[in-house]
């Protein structure tokens, strides 16, 4: 845990000041690894500041693909706070300081709602997308990787509206797979805040699978550890809480709690 949370460290001294496209000007707002993550064990249940859904790892296996989909759920804008709520699928991150990731944002710029879709090499910068992304659109996504070279695409079949893109990242530890909701962090040179969570209602997450070391399975795949992670304040209040697994492992939901 000590490591995990050098590593968090590290990867916040060393971001840019500036914000990714669609971003609030002077901000570096980015979806990285889980911020204090507690309790994590095999099969069990892990906490974290900024991250709610779950992760499959296991010692020795390198994880090369990641796929799931998701309906994009409605914000609830009653105050003028900014609140920001991300979902995404993803590799690396749970045991690492890098994340190849990409999904959407129902976010709450005052009491605007704002819908779209992104993707991150962390620590690189987000970069936002052209796409059209509304609440009850279906959207499936999807991160693989080949030597050195990510693909990330995402879809919104709903709207017949997909986005592709190649990636090279030397080094990547490839330790992890992860389905996330996520209230994502404002990073400065010296440190990283965790953003007040939008109130998105639920969120249902489903068709999820991933492969490791060649073979491909759910997220209950016996094959991998699973963690449930809940998203919990610094005083343990929770703020976005995923169910149980369904029977095979595919199927999940995560339901806001607080922001």
């Amino acid at each position: 845990m000590r490591r995990i949370r050098l590593l968090m460290l590290a990867a916040c001294v060393l971001l840019p000041l500036g914000a990714g496209a669609g971003w609030p000007a002077g901000s570096a707002i980015r979806h990285g690894p889980p911020a204090h993550l507690l309790g994590r064990a095999g099969r069990g249940t892990a906490q974290s500041t900024n991250w709610s859904g779950y992760a499959a790892y296991a010692s020795g296996t390198s994880f090369t693909d990641v796929q799931g989909g998701w309906v994009q759920p409605a914000v609830s804008c009653s105050s003028r706070q900014k609140q920001y709520s991300s979902f995404w699928v993803g590799l690396d991150g749970y045991n690492s300081s890098s994340v190849e990731q990409i999904g959407t944002d129902s976010d709450c710029i005052g009491k605007r709602p704002s819908y779209y879709a992104w993707y991150e090499m962390y620590p690189a910068a987000p970069v936002t997308l052209s796409m059209t992304i509304q609440p009850g659109d279906s959207i499936s996504a999807h991160v693989s990787v080949s030597g050195s070279t990510f693909t990330l695409t995402i879809a919104d079949t709903t709207r017949g509206e997909s986005f592709t893109t190649t990636q090279t990242l030397n080094g990547a530890a490839l330790s992890s797979a992860e389905w996330v909701a996520e209230a994502p962090s404002s990073c400065s040179i010296l440190f990283c805040k965790v953003l007040p969570l939008a109130n998105f209602g639920s969120v249902n997450f489903s068709g999820y699978y991933t492969t490791g070391n060649g073979h491909s399975g759910s997220i209950s795949d016996p094959a991998w550890n699973n963690d449930q992670i809940v998203m919990v304040t610094q005083s343990l209040l929770t703020k976005a809480q995923p169910s149980a697994l369904s029977p095979d492992g595919s199927t999940f939901s995560v339901a806001w709690q607080h922001s």
